[in-house]
């Protein structure tokens, strides 16, 4: 998985784009993005997944802050995504991915 950030000049949000690989994405039919920025709503950030397989989106950030979320195959399997800046413990007892912008 890949995370880029782009600090846009025009606010101070951040534009961060997640990508999932092909070998991630493993046929899934839908990709989405869950975290504390959408109310955790499996289906409130989809991924766009390309012909090549991989699926990607991009959103906006606030700079200054750092944000938990997951990667959500077909609404059902939740994963953590290996190139966040860290990890952190959920009321789960898993850890949840964090962007830190």
């Amino acid at each position: 998985m890949e995370i880029k950030k782009q600090y846009l000049k025009s606010s101070s949000d951040c534009k961060v784009t997640f990508k999932v690989e092909k070998e991630v994405v493993n046929g899934a039919t839908e990709v989405s993005i869950a975290g504390d920025f959408n109310g955790w709503n499996p289906e409130a950030t989809p991924m766009k997944i390309a012909k090549s397989g991989e699926a990607s989106v991009s959103i906006n950030l606030e700079t200054g802050k750092e944000f938990q979320y997951k990667i959500v195959l077909n609404k059902t399997t939740w994963i953590n995504d290996p190139s966040a800046d860290k990890t952190q413990p959920n009321e789960f007892g898993e850890e949840n991915s964090v962007v830190i912008i």
